[in-house]
């Protein structure tokens, strides 16, 4: 009976432990709902909605190395895309949403999908402002294959 109930014990651990990773919980729900929003505005051409997702002081990074946009600036080149109903559309595969201690600040990062540029992986942080969760930085690149980085490095070191 001793043995039979340190392995009920130990059951009933595990379970609580894999129930707790399967689901997130309330934080990590609201931080993903928000990032669903963000792709879905941009797929739909939603400015307002779109940059509704950033803080006011909000950074996006693109995949060249010299995207390094406040909001204000990301919204200048968006906004003519925008206009024309052209927006981007990336499809989320994998998310992955780690809030901070204090609740205040929480990072990410995902897989994602798109017709042009094939996997891609968006990185970033997200803070709570009045109570909702905001994009403070959004960095997506496109993830190079080990076996390919050598010729990659080769070719951005030569310009081409």
């Amino acid at each position: 009976m001793k043995h039979f109930a340190r392995f009920l014990a130990h059951t009933l651990a595990l379970v609580a432990i894999v129930s707790t990773a399967a689901h997130a919980g309330p934080q990590e729900d609201a931080a993903s709902a928000l990032l669903d929003r963000f792709h879905a505005a941009a797929a739909k051409a939603e400015f307002d909605s779109y940059f509704a997702s950033f803080t006011p002081d909000g950074v996006f990074l693109g995949t060249d190395a010299t995207e390094r946009w406040s909001v204000a600036q990301f919204k200048a080149y968006a906004k003519p895309h925008f206009d024309k109903g052209r927006g981007w559309t990336y499809t989320k595969v994998e998310r992955n949403i780690n809030v901070s201690a204090d609740g205040a600040h929480a990072s990410f990062d995902e897989l994602l999908d798109n017709k042009n540029l094939g996997r891609c992986r968006g990185t970033g942080v997200l803070r709570k402002v009045d109570g909702q969760w905001r994009i403070e930085q959004y960095h997506l690149t496109i993830p190079v294959p080990n076996e390919l980085a050598d010729e990659f490095v080769k070719r951005i070191r030569a310009g081409k």
